[in-house]
C-alpha cells in the first residue's frame, strides 16, 4: 500500500503543471468574470489555483497538515484580490480546479478521488475562514471610521480627508442630511438601523457618544414621484425617516436636526439636535422625534447661538423688512395675550384688521402666532430681536396710542 501511495505521489507530482495549465484554460472558458479580468489579478487567480494543486499533493502526503491550507493556497494571493474576488467567485474557481483534477484522474484508484473531494471540502471551509476574517476585520475598521467621520461631523472639524473618509464607508445619500440625535440603547442593533433606512432609500452613518447615539441621515434613492414631470422625484421627508427610525433608540428624547445641502455640512444639523437634546426635557410633552427648531425658545434661553440668529433670521428680521406695521401688529397682540379685541382697541383697529395682518404675519415667516406654541417662538424672537438691534423699540405700538402705524 504504501508503494501504491509513493507511486500515486510520484504521477501526482509529474502532471501537478499540466493539471494548472488544464484548469487556467478551463477557468478562461467557463468562468466570464475570469476572463474580464486585468492581467494581474488574473495571473494572481492562477497562482492561487496552481498552489492548490500543489498544496494537495502536500496533504496527500501527510493529511494532517490540514491546519495549514489556507497559508498554503490563499498565501500565495496579493492582499487586494480579496476585495476584488468575491467568496462566491472563489468557490467557483474551487469547483472548476477539482473538476479538472477528477478528470484527469479517471481511471486510477477510487481512494486518491476520496481524498480529492475531502481536500476540496477542507479547501472550501478554509476560503470561508479566510473571508470571514477579512470581512469582520474591514467590519472592524469601518466601525472605527465611521466613529471619526461621526465625530468630525459633531465637532465641525472639517478637512481635506473628510469626503474620502465618507466615500471609503460606502455612503450612498445624495443632497440633503439631518442629523437625528437620542440615547444609546442598551444594546444597539446597527444592522437594524440600517436595514430600516434602506427601506425608506435613506443612508446612515452612526455614532455613539457615550450614552447618546447619534445618526447622519441622507436620502439614498429618491423615489419616483407620480407627478406630471417625468423627472419628478418624492423625497421622503426627514421626519418620516427619524419616526421609522426610532425603536432603535433608548428611552428618553430624541431631537431631528434640520437639514443641510450636503454631508459636509452636517454639523450645523448635528448642533442644533445637540442643543435640542440638551433642553428637550424643558418641554412639557415633547415629541419623539421632535425637531430641534420646534426648540428654538428653549434653545436659546439655554445659550445656543444658531438658535437665537435663527429666530432673528426668520421671524424678526423678515418682519422687519417687510412691514413695520405687521412687527408692531404681532408685538402689541402677544403682549395682549393674544386677545384680538385688546389688541384692536390699542391700535385703534377694528379687530378684522388684526386678524388680517396676523395672516399676513403667518404668510411672511411660516408661524401662526394665534397658537400656543408659536406664540412662545415669536415671543422669544421678538425679545432676541430687540436685543439684537436696541433701536426696534420704536416699531412697537406705545400704550397711550398716540403715536406709531395706524
Amino acid at each position: 500500500m504504501a508503494q501504491t501511495k509513493a507511486q500515486t505521489l510520484a504521477w501526482l507530482k509529474t502532471v501537478s503543471g499540466e493539471l494548472a495549465s488544464a484548469t487556467l484554460k478551463r477557468l478562461d472558458d467557463t468562468l466570464p468574470w475570469y476572463g474580464d479580468m486585468p492581467p494581474g489579478r488574473r495571473s494572481a487567480v492562477g497562482l492561487v489555483a496552481q498552489a492548490g494543486i500543489t498544496s494537495f499533493i502536500h496533504w496527500f502526503d501527510d493529511p494532517k497538515s490540514t491546519p495549514w491550507i489556507a497559508a498554503d493556497v490563499f498565501g500565495a494571493a496579493p492582499r487586494e484580490l480579496l476585495r476584488s474576488v468575491s467568496l462566491t467567485q472563489t468557490l467557483q474557481l474551487i469547483k472548476v480546479t477539482v473538476e479538472v483534477v477528477e478528470e484527469r484522474l479517471k481511471g486510477r484508484d477510487e481512494s486518491l478521488r476520496e481524498a480529492i473531494l475531502l481536500y476540496s471540502r477542507e479547501i472550501a471551509f478554509a476560503a470561508a475562514d479566510v473571508y470571514a476574517r477579512a470581512a469582520e476585520a474591514r467590519g472592524l475598521w469601518d466601525a472605527r471610521l465611521e466613529a471619526l467621520v461621526v465625530d468630525s461631523i459633531l465637532s465641525g472639524e472639517y478637512d481635506d480627508e473628510l469626503p474620502s473618509r465618507i466615500a471609503a464607508l460606502g455612503w450612498h445619500g445624495h443632497g440633503e442630511v439631518s442629523v437625528l440625535v437620542g440615547t444609546a440603547p442598551p444594546m444597539l442593533d446597527v444592522d437594524m438601523l440600517r436595514r430600516t433606512a434602506r427601506h425608506l432609500d435613506a443612508d446612515v452613518l452612526i455614532g455613539v457618544q457615550g450614552n447618546r447615539l447619534v445618526l447622519v441621515i441622507g436620502r439614498a434613492h429618491p423615489t419616483p414621484g407620480d407627478g406630471e414631470g417625468e423627472n419628478e422625484t418624492r423625497l421622503v421627508p426627514f421626519l418620516t425617516i427619524a419616526n421609522a427610525l426610532e425603536p432603535g433608540f433608548g428611552t428618553g428624547h430624541l431631537v431631528l436636526g434640520h437639514e443641510v445641502p450636503s454631508l459636509v455640512e452636517a454639523s450645523r444639523s448635528a448642533k442644533a439636535a445637540l442643543a435640542g437634546f440638551a433642553v428637550a426635557r424643558s418641554r412639557r410633552n415633547t415629541p419623539r422625534p421632535v425637531l430641534a427648531d420646534d426648540l428654538l425658545p428653549e434653545r436659546a434661553l439655554a445659550g445656543d447661538p444658531l438658535a437665537r440668529a435663527t429666530l432673528i433670521n426668520r421671524v424678526y428680521r423678515p418682519l422687519q423688512a417687510h412691514s413695520t406695521e405687521l412687527l408692531a401688529t404681532l408685538w402689541c397682540y402677544l403682549d395682549n395675550g393674544r386677545s384680538l379685541e385688546a389688541t384692536a382697541r390699542e391700535l385703534f383697529v377694528h379687530p378684522n384688521t388684526v386678524r388680517y395682518r396676523l395672516k399676513r404675519v403667518t404668510e411672511v415667516i411660516g408661524w401662526d402666532a394665534t397658537g400656543a406654541r408659536e406664540s412662545l417662538i415669536l415671543q422669544a424672537a421678538l425679545v432676541l430681536g430687540s436685543i439684537a438691534e436696541p433701536d426696534a423699540t420704536a416699531n412697537r405700538r406705545p400704550r397711550d396710542g398716540r403715536s406709531g402705524p395706524r
